[in-house]
C-alpha cells in the first residue's frame, strides 16, 4: 500500500537564537525540548484520505540530537477515524518508511501514542497550535532582509528534507506531555512545507 502526505510542519523548541541541533551541535541549555507538528493538507494511505489532519510529537533530547536517546509522545488528531489514526500512527512512527523511518533510530523511548485534539492554525508566518491541554505554541516569522523571511537550507536534522526551514521566534511554548515538560517564550522555532512518501 503507498502512501503519501504533504502540508505544512513546525517545530518549536527551548534552544535559545537559532537552535544548532540542526547542524549536529549540543543544544543551547545542554537538553532540547521540542514540540513538533505536522498540518497535513494532501495526500492519503492508499484508500484513506489524510487531509485536513494533524499530528504531533512532544520530544525530549539529553543531549546533542544526533546522539539519539529522544523521549517522545505522539499525538493523533482525534478527528481521526480508527483506519487514519492506524495510518498516521503507521506513518509517523516511522514503521511505514519515507523519511519518517530515517529519524525513528534517534528515538530511545516512546512514551506513549495517543489522541487528541489538535489544532494548528495560522499562516503568512504568525502560527498557533494546541494539542489538547498538553502543548500549546505560538511563533512568528523572523523579518530578514528588506521585510523577507530568515530561511535555512540543507541542513543535516531536516525534518523536512527538501524545504526550506523558516527561522521563526517563539511567543510561547508550554509542554507538560507524558513527562515531557517546558514553558518558555523567545526561542526558536522553524517551519515550512513538507512532503513524505514510501
Amino acid at each position: 500500500m503507498t502512501w503519501d502526505v504533504k502540508g505544512t510542519y513546525a517545530e518549536i523548541c527551548t534552544c535559545e537564537g537559532a537552535c544548532p541541533c540542526i547542524y549536529l551541535q549540543p543544544p543551547t541549555g545542554g537538553s532540547c525540548t521540542a514540540l513538533v507538528a505536522w498540518r497535513i493538507e494532501e495526500g492519503g494511505d492508499g484508500e484513506t484520505d489524510l487531509r485536513g489532519l494533524n499530528v504531533a510529537l512532544a520530544l525530549y533530547s539529553p543531549g546533542s540530537m544526533s546522539e539519539g536517546n529522544w523521549r517522545v509522545a505522539l499525538y493523533i488528531d482525534k478527528k481521526a477515524d480508527d483506519k487514519q489514526y492506524e495510518a498516521l500512527t503507521r506513518i509517523f512512527s516511522g514503521s511505514a518508511g519515507g523519511h519518517p523511518a530515517n529519524l525513528a533510530p534517534l528515538i530511545g523511548e516512546v512514551a506513549g501514542v495517543e489522541r487528541a485534539p489538535i489544532q494548528f492554525e495560522g499562516n503568512k508566518g504568525r502560527y498557533e497550535i494546541t494539542v489538547g491541554s498538553m502543548a500549546e505554541a505560538a511563533f512568528s516569522a523572523i523579518e530578514g532582509q528588506n521585510g523577507g523571511p530568515v530561511t535555512v537550507s540543507g541542513h543535516p536534522l531536516a525534518v523536512a528534507p527538501g524545504f526550506p526551514a523558516t527561522v521563526a521566534r517563539s511567543q510561547r511554548l508550554k509542554l507538560n506531555a507524558a513527562g515531557i515538560n517546558a514553558e518558555v517564550s523567545g526561542r526558536t522555532a522553524f517551519y515550512s512545507p513538507f512532503a513524505y512518501a514510501d
